[in-house]
Protein backbone atom coordinates (compact mmCIF):
# COMPACT_ATOMS: atom_id res chain seq x y z
CA UNK A 1 0.00 0.00 0.00
CA UNK A 2 2.88 2.48 0.67
CA UNK A 3 4.22 2.23 -2.63
CA UNK A 4 0.58 2.48 -4.21
CA UNK A 5 0.32 5.76 -2.92
CA UNK A 6 3.59 7.08 -3.29
CA UNK A 7 3.97 10.80 -4.24
CA UNK A 8 2.99 12.17 -7.52
CA UNK A 9 6.14 12.03 -10.09
CA UNK A 10 7.40 15.61 -10.39
CA UNK A 11 5.35 17.41 -13.55
CA UNK A 12 7.09 17.57 -16.91
CA UNK A 13 7.57 21.36 -16.91
CA UNK A 14 9.80 20.90 -14.06
CA UNK A 15 12.18 18.84 -15.74
CA UNK A 16 15.16 19.78 -17.25
CA UNK A 17 15.39 17.62 -20.08
CA UNK A 18 14.81 18.93 -23.54
CA UNK A 19 12.54 16.60 -25.06
CA UNK A 20 9.08 17.20 -23.53
CA UNK A 21 7.86 14.03 -25.12
CA UNK A 22 10.61 11.79 -23.96
CA UNK A 23 10.22 12.71 -20.50
CA UNK A 24 6.63 12.45 -21.00
CA UNK A 25 7.32 8.55 -22.25
CA UNK A 26 9.88 7.95 -19.15
CA UNK A 27 7.37 9.28 -16.46
CA UNK A 28 4.63 7.20 -17.92
CA UNK A 29 6.40 4.65 -18.11
CA UNK A 30 7.66 4.82 -14.48
CA UNK A 31 3.90 5.22 -13.27
CA UNK A 32 3.35 2.04 -15.05
CA UNK A 33 6.21 0.36 -13.43
CA UNK A 34 5.04 1.19 -9.95
CA UNK A 35 1.36 0.11 -10.94
CA UNK A 36 2.21 -2.88 -11.58
CA UNK A 37 5.03 -3.80 -8.86
CA UNK A 38 2.02 -4.11 -6.37
CA UNK A 39 -1.27 -5.87 -6.92
CA UNK A 40 -4.13 -3.64 -8.20
CA UNK A 41 -5.95 -1.70 -5.57
CA UNK A 42 -8.46 0.90 -5.79
CA UNK A 43 -5.90 3.43 -3.94
CA UNK A 44 -3.32 2.34 -6.47
CA UNK A 45 -5.50 2.66 -9.49
CA UNK A 46 -6.73 6.29 -8.03
CA UNK A 47 -3.23 7.20 -7.35
CA UNK A 48 -2.30 6.20 -11.62
CA UNK A 49 -5.09 7.82 -13.10
CA UNK A 50 -4.18 10.82 -10.70
CA UNK A 51 -0.30 10.87 -11.64
CA UNK A 52 -0.55 10.40 -15.25
CA UNK A 53 -3.41 13.60 -15.57
CA UNK A 54 -0.65 15.44 -13.47
CA UNK A 55 2.22 14.48 -15.88
CA UNK A 56 -0.33 15.29 -19.20
CA UNK A 57 -0.84 18.33 -17.61
CA UNK A 58 2.41 19.36 -16.70
CA UNK A 59 3.78 18.65 -20.76
CA UNK A 60 0.27 20.66 -21.97
CA UNK A 61 1.28 23.27 -20.27
CA UNK A 62 5.53 23.65 -21.14
CA UNK A 63 4.03 23.11 -24.51
CA UNK A 64 2.02 25.85 -24.72
CA UNK A 65 3.96 28.16 -22.82
CA UNK A 66 6.70 27.14 -25.75
CA UNK A 67 4.54 27.47 -28.72
CA UNK A 68 3.47 30.89 -27.12
CA UNK A 69 6.49 32.37 -26.92
CA UNK A 70 7.55 31.36 -30.20
CA UNK A 71 4.72 33.86 -31.53
CA UNK A 72 6.56 37.14 -31.35
CA UNK A 73 10.48 37.75 -32.33
CA UNK A 74 13.15 38.07 -29.27
CA UNK A 75 14.63 40.67 -30.41
CA UNK A 76 13.43 44.75 -31.15
CA UNK A 77 14.41 44.79 -34.51
CA UNK A 78 12.50 41.77 -36.04
CA UNK A 79 9.54 43.24 -34.27
CA UNK A 80 7.23 45.00 -36.18
CA UNK A 81 7.76 49.02 -35.55
CA UNK A 82 4.10 50.10 -35.36
CA UNK A 83 0.81 48.27 -35.32
CA UNK A 84 -2.86 49.84 -36.10
CA UNK A 85 -5.45 48.45 -34.35
CA UNK A 86 -9.29 50.12 -33.99
CA UNK A 87 -8.11 52.94 -35.97
CA UNK A 88 -5.10 53.93 -33.74
CA UNK A 89 -1.46 53.47 -34.12
CA UNK A 90 0.91 51.68 -31.43
CA UNK A 91 4.70 52.30 -31.56
CA UNK A 92 7.11 49.13 -30.16
CA UNK A 93 8.37 50.02 -26.50
CA UNK A 94 9.58 46.70 -25.21
CA UNK A 95 9.17 43.28 -23.78
CA UNK A 96 7.47 42.63 -21.11
CA UNK A 97 6.48 39.23 -18.92
CA UNK A 98 2.91 38.02 -18.16
CA UNK A 99 1.62 35.11 -15.81
CA UNK A 100 -1.19 33.94 -18.19
CA UNK A 101 -4.11 31.41 -16.90
CA UNK A 102 -4.53 28.63 -18.67
CA UNK A 103 -6.71 25.51 -18.44
CA UNK A 104 -3.13 23.44 -17.73
CA UNK A 105 -2.05 26.05 -15.00
CA UNK A 106 -0.08 29.35 -14.56
CA UNK A 107 2.38 30.00 -17.55
CA UNK A 108 4.83 32.60 -18.39
CA UNK A 109 4.37 34.75 -21.44
CA UNK A 110 6.33 37.32 -22.71
CA UNK A 111 5.64 39.44 -25.30
CA UNK A 112 6.02 42.93 -27.11
CA UNK A 113 4.24 46.11 -25.38
CA UNK A 114 3.03 48.80 -27.58
CA UNK A 115 2.00 52.06 -26.53
CA UNK A 116 -0.65 54.26 -27.98
CA UNK A 117 0.45 57.46 -30.18
CA UNK A 118 -2.38 59.32 -28.39
CA UNK A 119 -1.18 60.53 -24.54
CA UNK A 120 -3.02 58.80 -21.76
CA UNK A 121 -4.27 56.10 -23.57
CA UNK A 122 -3.55 52.04 -22.49
CA UNK A 123 -0.93 50.29 -24.53
CA UNK A 124 -1.24 46.99 -26.42
CA UNK A 125 0.01 43.71 -26.77
CA UNK A 126 -0.65 42.71 -29.76
CA UNK A 127 0.13 39.17 -29.25
CA UNK A 128 -2.60 39.05 -26.15
CA UNK A 129 -4.85 39.85 -29.37
CA UNK A 130 -4.11 37.13 -31.42
CA UNK A 131 -3.76 34.48 -28.28
CA UNK A 132 -7.42 35.63 -27.47
CA UNK A 133 -6.14 36.58 -24.14
CA UNK A 134 -8.30 38.60 -21.99
CA UNK A 135 -9.12 40.40 -18.73
CA UNK A 136 -7.39 39.07 -15.70
CA UNK A 137 -4.55 37.32 -18.61
CA UNK A 138 -7.07 34.54 -19.10
CA UNK A 139 -6.97 31.86 -22.09
CA UNK A 140 -10.17 31.38 -24.47
CA UNK A 141 -10.56 28.16 -23.38
CA UNK A 142 -10.13 28.42 -19.65
CA UNK A 143 -12.10 31.97 -19.85
CA UNK A 144 -14.87 30.18 -21.53
CA UNK A 145 -15.22 27.47 -18.50
CA UNK A 146 -14.63 29.82 -15.97
CA UNK A 147 -18.34 31.91 -17.75
CA UNK A 148 -20.03 28.14 -17.77
CA UNK A 149 -19.20 27.77 -13.97
CA UNK A 150 -20.19 30.88 -12.66
CA UNK A 151 -23.79 30.66 -14.15
CA UNK A 152 -24.60 28.22 -11.92
CA UNK A 153 -21.88 28.30 -8.88
CA UNK A 154 -21.36 30.94 -6.48
CA UNK A 155 -18.21 33.11 -6.32
CA UNK A 156 -16.46 30.79 -3.72
CA UNK A 157 -17.43 27.56 -5.74
CA UNK A 158 -16.03 29.06 -8.67
CA UNK A 159 -12.44 29.93 -6.76
CA UNK A 160 -12.07 26.54 -5.09
CA UNK A 161 -12.72 24.64 -8.50
CA UNK A 162 -10.13 27.18 -10.12
CA UNK A 163 -7.40 25.79 -7.59
CA UNK A 164 -8.90 22.46 -6.96
CA UNK A 165 -8.95 21.90 -11.14
CA UNK A 166 -6.43 24.65 -12.13
CA UNK A 167 -4.21 25.33 -9.29
CA UNK A 168 -5.40 29.18 -10.11
CA UNK A 169 -5.18 31.37 -6.98
CA UNK A 170 -7.89 34.33 -7.89
CA UNK A 171 -9.44 37.20 -6.14
CA UNK A 172 -12.76 38.30 -6.56
CA UNK A 173 -12.20 41.31 -8.32
CA UNK A 174 -10.06 38.61 -10.86
CA UNK A 175 -12.83 36.76 -11.41
CA UNK A 176 -15.77 39.13 -11.79
CA UNK A 177 -12.55 40.97 -14.22
CA UNK A 178 -13.03 37.48 -16.23
CA UNK A 179 -16.32 37.22 -15.96
CA UNK A 180 -17.40 40.74 -17.34
CA UNK A 181 -14.68 40.53 -20.26
CA UNK A 182 -16.39 37.53 -21.63
CA UNK A 183 -20.15 38.63 -21.14
CA UNK A 184 -19.00 41.63 -23.09
CA UNK A 185 -17.58 39.20 -26.12
CA UNK A 186 -20.56 37.30 -26.12
CA UNK A 187 -23.15 39.87 -26.07
CA UNK A 188 -23.09 41.38 -29.24
CA UNK A 189 -23.37 38.30 -30.67
CA UNK A 190 -26.74 36.57 -29.06
CA UNK A 191 -29.38 38.94 -30.58
CA UNK A 192 -28.74 37.06 -34.04
CA UNK A 193 -28.70 33.68 -32.59
CA UNK A 194 -31.78 34.66 -30.64
CA UNK A 195 -33.72 35.96 -34.06
CA UNK A 196 -31.86 32.84 -35.83
CA UNK A 197 -32.93 30.22 -33.46
CA UNK A 198 -37.06 31.44 -33.51
CA UNK A 199 -36.96 31.93 -37.25
CA UNK A 200 -35.55 28.07 -37.13
CA UNK A 201 -38.17 27.20 -34.76
CA UNK A 202 -41.09 29.01 -36.60
CA UNK A 203 -39.58 27.07 -39.52
CA UNK A 204 -40.46 23.80 -38.59
CA UNK A 205 -43.51 24.80 -36.82
CA UNK A 206 -44.73 25.41 -40.25
CA UNK A 207 -43.71 22.29 -41.47
CA UNK A 208 -44.95 20.38 -38.95
CA UNK A 209 -48.42 18.26 -39.60
CA UNK A 210 -51.61 19.39 -37.23
CA UNK A 211 -55.02 21.21 -37.49
CA UNK A 212 -53.67 24.55 -35.57
CA UNK A 213 -51.37 27.66 -37.01
CA UNK A 214 -48.16 27.94 -35.33
CA UNK A 215 -47.89 30.09 -32.79
CA UNK A 216 -45.55 32.77 -31.74
CA UNK A 217 -45.94 33.33 -27.79
CA UNK A 218 -44.58 35.64 -25.60
CA UNK A 219 -44.56 35.96 -22.12
CA UNK A 220 -42.75 38.29 -18.91
CA UNK A 221 -42.82 37.87 -15.35
CA UNK A 222 -41.34 39.83 -12.01
CA UNK A 223 -39.57 38.13 -9.28
CA UNK A 224 -37.72 39.82 -5.73
CA UNK A 225 -34.36 39.65 -5.18
CA UNK A 226 -32.32 40.46 -2.16
CA UNK A 227 -29.97 43.55 -2.98
CA UNK A 228 -26.87 45.16 -1.70
CA UNK A 229 -28.44 48.18 -1.12
CA UNK A 230 -30.77 46.57 1.31
CA UNK A 231 -34.44 45.21 0.96
CA UNK A 232 -35.57 43.85 -2.17
CA UNK A 233 -35.83 44.61 -5.25
CA UNK A 234 -37.81 43.72 -8.93
CA UNK A 235 -35.73 41.99 -11.30
CA UNK A 236 -37.88 40.47 -14.73
CA UNK A 237 -37.78 37.57 -17.32
CA UNK A 238 -38.90 37.28 -20.40
CA UNK A 239 -39.81 34.54 -22.71
CA UNK A 240 -40.64 33.65 -26.43
CA UNK A 241 -41.54 29.93 -27.63
CA UNK A 242 -42.54 28.49 -30.98
CA UNK A 243 -45.21 26.08 -30.87
CA UNK A 244 -45.95 23.90 -33.97
CA UNK A 245 -49.01 22.75 -35.66
CA UNK A 246 -49.63 19.98 -32.58
CA UNK A 247 -49.52 22.71 -30.05
CA UNK A 248 -45.74 21.50 -28.91
CA UNK A 249 -43.66 24.04 -27.45
CA UNK A 250 -40.53 23.87 -30.09
CA UNK A 251 -38.28 25.73 -27.75
CA UNK A 252 -37.88 28.80 -25.43
CA UNK A 253 -35.79 31.62 -25.62
CA UNK A 254 -34.76 33.61 -22.45
CA UNK A 255 -34.63 36.86 -21.26
CA UNK A 256 -33.55 39.11 -18.01
CA UNK A 257 -32.77 42.56 -16.35
CA UNK A 258 -31.96 43.23 -12.75
CA UNK A 259 -34.64 45.39 -11.22
CA UNK A 260 -35.09 48.50 -13.30
CA UNK A 261 -37.83 51.20 -12.41
CA UNK A 262 -40.53 50.60 -15.11
CA UNK A 263 -38.32 47.36 -16.81
CA UNK A 264 -37.90 49.55 -19.73
CA UNK A 265 -34.40 47.66 -21.01
CA UNK A 266 -36.58 44.11 -20.65
CA UNK A 267 -39.13 45.43 -23.28
CA UNK A 268 -37.11 47.15 -25.34
CA UNK A 269 -35.35 44.16 -25.87
CA UNK A 270 -38.31 41.58 -26.31
CA UNK A 271 -39.72 44.45 -28.54
CA UNK A 272 -36.44 44.33 -30.64
CA UNK A 273 -36.27 40.47 -31.00
CA UNK A 274 -40.46 40.18 -31.72
CA UNK A 275 -39.77 42.27 -34.86
CA UNK A 276 -36.45 40.81 -35.46
CA UNK A 277 -37.85 38.01 -35.95
CA UNK A 278 -41.31 38.45 -37.84
CA UNK A 279 -38.63 40.24 -40.23
CA UNK A 280 -36.28 38.07 -41.19
CA UNK A 281 -39.33 35.23 -41.15
CA UNK A 282 -40.29 34.44 -44.70
CA UNK A 283 -43.75 32.45 -43.90
CA UNK A 284 -46.79 33.37 -42.83
CA UNK A 285 -47.56 34.89 -40.42
CA UNK A 286 -48.09 32.77 -37.42
CA UNK A 287 -50.71 33.38 -34.46
CA UNK A 288 -49.18 35.95 -31.83
CA UNK A 289 -50.09 35.31 -28.31
CA UNK A 290 -49.29 37.20 -25.05
CA UNK A 291 -49.71 34.95 -21.86
CA UNK A 292 -48.99 35.98 -18.26
CA UNK A 293 -50.50 36.81 -15.48
CA UNK A 294 -52.20 40.81 -14.64
CA UNK A 295 -48.96 42.21 -12.92
CA UNK A 296 -48.93 46.17 -14.08
CA UNK A 297 -45.65 45.80 -15.69
CA UNK A 298 -46.76 42.91 -18.14
CA UNK A 299 -50.46 44.69 -19.09
CA UNK A 300 -48.43 47.77 -19.56
CA UNK A 301 -46.35 45.99 -21.96
CA UNK A 302 -49.04 44.68 -23.93
CA UNK A 303 -51.30 47.82 -24.24
CA UNK A 304 -48.05 50.43 -24.96
CA UNK A 305 -46.24 47.91 -27.04
CA UNK A 306 -47.44 45.07 -28.33
CA UNK A 307 -51.15 46.17 -29.29
CA UNK A 308 -49.12 48.98 -31.36
CA UNK A 309 -46.89 47.01 -33.01
CA UNK A 310 -46.93 46.80 -36.53
CA UNK A 311 -45.43 43.73 -38.88
CA UNK A 312 -41.64 45.11 -39.73
CA UNK A 313 -42.49 44.64 -43.55
CA UNK A 314 -45.62 45.77 -44.33
CA UNK A 315 -46.87 48.00 -41.40
CA UNK A 316 -49.87 46.20 -40.69
CA UNK A 317 -51.22 46.02 -36.95
CA UNK A 318 -50.05 42.95 -35.44
CA UNK A 319 -52.91 41.06 -34.07
CA UNK A 320 -51.60 40.06 -30.84
CA UNK A 321 -53.54 38.22 -28.44
CA UNK A 322 -53.80 38.33 -25.07
CA UNK A 323 -54.74 35.70 -22.31
CA UNK A 324 -53.90 36.24 -18.73
CA UNK A 325 -52.15 32.48 -16.69
CA UNK A 326 -55.26 30.18 -16.63
CA UNK A 327 -53.86 28.80 -13.51
CA UNK A 328 -53.62 32.23 -11.83
CA UNK A 329 -56.94 32.73 -12.58
CA UNK A 330 -58.07 29.30 -11.13
CA UNK A 331 -56.23 30.62 -7.92
CA UNK A 332 -58.75 33.04 -7.49
CA UNK A 333 -61.57 30.50 -8.23
CA UNK A 334 -59.70 28.78 -5.07
CA UNK A 335 -60.46 31.40 -3.22
CA UNK A 336 -64.00 32.35 -4.11
CA UNK A 337 -64.31 28.28 -3.21
CA UNK A 338 -63.19 28.88 0.31
CA UNK A 339 -65.18 31.57 1.10
CA UNK A 340 -68.62 29.97 -0.23
CA UNK A 341 -67.84 26.59 1.46
CA UNK A 342 -64.99 26.78 3.98
CA UNK A 343 -61.39 25.78 3.46
CA UNK A 344 -60.76 21.86 2.82
CA UNK A 345 -64.56 20.71 2.18
CA UNK A 346 -65.59 18.46 -0.04
CA UNK A 347 -68.39 21.03 -1.41
CA UNK A 348 -66.12 24.05 -2.30
CA UNK A 349 -63.44 21.29 -4.02
CA UNK A 350 -66.38 19.85 -6.04
CA UNK A 351 -67.72 23.24 -7.16
CA UNK A 352 -63.55 24.32 -7.69
CA UNK A 353 -63.56 21.58 -9.73
CA UNK A 354 -66.55 22.12 -11.73
CA UNK A 355 -65.51 26.10 -12.54
CA UNK A 356 -62.06 25.16 -13.68
CA UNK A 357 -63.69 23.02 -16.50
CA UNK A 358 -66.12 26.27 -16.69
CA UNK A 359 -63.65 28.40 -17.31
CA UNK A 360 -61.54 26.60 -19.86
CA UNK A 361 -63.91 24.42 -21.96
CA UNK A 362 -67.01 27.01 -22.01
CA UNK A 363 -67.80 30.08 -24.13
CA UNK A 364 -67.93 33.32 -21.80
CA UNK A 365 -67.02 30.79 -19.38
CA UNK A 366 -66.13 33.87 -16.83
CA UNK A 367 -69.41 35.40 -16.92
CA UNK A 368 -71.10 31.61 -16.19
CA UNK A 369 -69.05 31.77 -13.34
CA UNK A 370 -70.18 34.60 -12.05
CA UNK A 371 -73.32 34.22 -12.26
CA UNK A 372 -72.59 30.92 -9.86
CA UNK A 373 -71.26 32.25 -7.56
CA UNK A 374 -73.49 35.14 -7.37
CA UNK A 375 -76.42 32.60 -6.53
CA UNK A 376 -74.22 30.96 -3.97
CA UNK A 377 -73.22 34.02 -2.00
CA UNK A 378 -77.26 34.58 -0.81
CA UNK A 379 -77.40 30.30 0.27
CA UNK A 380 -73.82 30.90 2.40
CA UNK A 381 -72.81 32.28 5.38
CA UNK A 382 -69.62 34.00 5.20
CA UNK A 383 -67.55 35.86 7.63
CA UNK A 384 -65.94 39.25 7.17
CA UNK A 385 -63.36 37.84 6.10
CA UNK A 386 -64.34 35.29 3.92
CA UNK A 387 -66.87 38.33 2.50
CA UNK A 388 -63.84 40.19 1.91
CA UNK A 389 -61.72 37.57 -0.01
CA UNK A 390 -64.80 36.07 -2.25
CA UNK A 391 -65.64 39.77 -3.28
CA UNK A 392 -61.97 40.65 -3.99
CA UNK A 393 -61.64 37.33 -6.51
CA UNK A 394 -65.10 38.00 -7.80
CA UNK A 395 -63.95 41.43 -8.82
CA UNK A 396 -60.88 40.56 -10.12
CA UNK A 397 -63.29 38.02 -12.48
CA UNK A 398 -65.50 40.70 -13.75
CA UNK A 399 -62.82 43.45 -14.26
CA UNK A 400 -60.82 41.12 -16.75
CA UNK A 401 -63.29 38.51 -18.07
CA UNK A 402 -63.29 39.69 -21.52
CA UNK A 403 -59.38 38.96 -21.63
CA UNK A 404 -60.66 34.98 -20.29
CA UNK A 405 -61.50 32.99 -23.41
CA UNK A 406 -59.94 30.15 -22.97
CA UNK A 407 -62.49 27.84 -25.42
CA UNK A 408 -61.26 29.94 -28.15
CA UNK A 409 -57.63 29.97 -27.65
CA UNK A 410 -57.56 26.43 -27.00
CA UNK A 411 -59.39 26.33 -30.06
CA UNK A 412 -57.28 28.34 -32.08
CA UNK A 413 -54.33 26.42 -30.96
CA UNK A 414 -52.87 29.22 -28.36
CA UNK A 415 -51.65 28.45 -25.01
CA UNK A 416 -53.48 28.95 -21.81
CA UNK A 417 -50.84 29.68 -18.95
CA UNK A 418 -47.46 30.86 -18.49
CA UNK A 419 -45.61 28.18 -16.97
CA UNK A 420 -43.06 28.52 -19.28
CA UNK A 421 -42.56 32.07 -18.25
CA UNK A 422 -43.44 30.90 -14.79
CA UNK A 423 -40.57 28.20 -15.30
CA UNK A 424 -38.25 31.32 -16.13
CA UNK A 425 -38.13 32.94 -12.98
CA UNK A 426 -36.96 29.72 -11.30
CA UNK A 427 -34.47 28.91 -13.71
CA UNK A 428 -33.58 32.17 -14.79
CA UNK A 429 -33.36 34.02 -11.07
CA UNK A 430 -34.17 31.67 -8.04
CA UNK A 431 -31.62 28.97 -9.25
CA UNK A 432 -28.49 31.47 -8.67
CA UNK A 433 -29.95 34.58 -7.13
CA UNK A 434 -31.86 33.37 -3.89
CA UNK A 435 -29.46 31.56 -2.07
CA UNK A 436 -29.08 31.61 1.45
CA UNK A 437 -27.57 34.92 2.93
CA UNK A 438 -26.83 36.28 -1.35
CA UNK A 439 -27.36 39.50 -1.63
CA UNK A 440 -26.62 41.32 -5.42
CA UNK A 441 -25.55 44.67 -6.90
CA UNK A 442 -27.14 45.93 -10.21
CA UNK A 443 -24.00 45.58 -12.35
CA UNK A 444 -22.65 42.07 -11.40
CA UNK A 445 -25.88 40.55 -11.40
CA UNK A 446 -26.34 41.65 -15.08
CA UNK A 447 -23.05 39.88 -16.00
CA UNK A 448 -24.25 36.61 -14.15
CA UNK A 449 -27.91 36.95 -15.81
CA UNK A 450 -26.87 37.85 -19.15
CA UNK A 451 -24.51 34.76 -19.25
CA UNK A 452 -27.32 32.47 -17.88
CA UNK A 453 -29.73 32.98 -20.16
CA UNK A 454 -27.43 32.57 -23.08
CA UNK A 455 -27.12 29.77 -21.77
CA UNK A 456 -30.23 28.25 -21.11
CA UNK A 457 -31.53 29.60 -24.71
CA UNK A 458 -29.31 26.66 -25.68
CA UNK A 459 -26.99 29.67 -27.46
CA UNK A 460 -23.53 29.29 -25.72
CA UNK A 461 -21.51 27.07 -27.80
CA UNK A 462 -22.78 29.34 -30.64
CA UNK A 463 -22.18 32.25 -29.71
CA UNK A 464 -18.91 31.72 -28.38
CA UNK A 465 -17.75 30.27 -31.65
CA UNK A 466 -19.00 33.53 -33.56
CA UNK A 467 -16.87 35.37 -30.53
CA UNK A 468 -13.73 33.78 -31.20
CA UNK A 469 -14.27 34.27 -35.43
CA UNK A 470 -15.19 37.42 -35.56
CA UNK A 471 -12.68 39.49 -33.59
CA UNK A 472 -10.30 41.60 -35.26
CA UNK A 473 -6.34 41.26 -34.85
CA UNK A 474 -3.47 44.47 -35.28
CA UNK A 475 -2.14 45.31 -38.46
CA UNK A 476 1.35 45.98 -38.70
CA UNK A 477 1.90 49.86 -40.40
CA UNK A 478 6.07 49.53 -40.84
CA UNK A 479 8.79 46.74 -41.70
CA UNK A 480 10.68 45.36 -39.10
CA UNK A 481 14.50 45.50 -39.85
CA UNK A 482 15.40 42.21 -39.74
CA UNK A 483 13.10 39.28 -40.74
CA UNK A 484 9.53 38.79 -40.86
CA UNK A 485 8.09 38.89 -37.49
CA UNK A 486 5.41 35.55 -36.97
CA UNK A 487 2.36 35.50 -35.59
CA UNK A 488 1.18 38.36 -33.57
CA UNK A 489 1.20 40.67 -36.54
CA UNK A 490 -0.21 39.11 -38.94
CA UNK A 491 -3.72 40.06 -39.92
CA UNK A 492 -6.58 37.72 -38.94
CA UNK A 493 -9.93 37.83 -37.10
CA UNK A 494 -10.07 36.89 -33.41
CA UNK A 495 -10.38 38.53 -29.73
CA UNK A 496 -10.62 41.57 -28.16
CA UNK A 497 -7.72 43.40 -26.88
CA UNK A 498 -5.65 42.81 -23.68
CA UNK A 499 -4.44 46.65 -22.90
CA UNK A 500 -2.12 47.54 -20.83
CA UNK A 501 -1.90 50.44 -18.47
Amino acid sequence: MAQSMAPPVVAARDLASGDLFAQLRTQVEELQRRFEASPPTPAAAYTLEKDLQAACDGLGCSLLEETFNRQEPATKDQAAPRVRYHKQTYRLNKRTKAEVATAFGPITLWSWLYLCSEDGEPGLHPLHVALGIGAGTTTPLLAERVARVAVDHTQAEVRAWLRREHGLSWSNDRLRAALRDFRQALLPWVPALQQERLVQWLQQAEDSRGRHRPVLAAGRDGIMLPMRSGGYEEGSTATVSVYDRRRRRLGTIYLGQMPEKKQTTLSQTLTDLLRGVLRAYPGPLPRLAYITDKGSAPEECYRRVLRQMKHPRDGKPLPWEWGPDFFHLCGYLGKMAEALWGADTPAGARWFAKMRRWLRDRRQGAAQIARSATQLLGRRKMTVAQQTAFWKAYRYLRRHRRWMDYEGYRRRGLPIGSGVTEAACKTVFTQRFKRSGMRWGHELGQVILDLRVVKLSGLWEEAFARDLLGRVMPEPSGRPRKGVPRGSHQASRMPTPCLAA
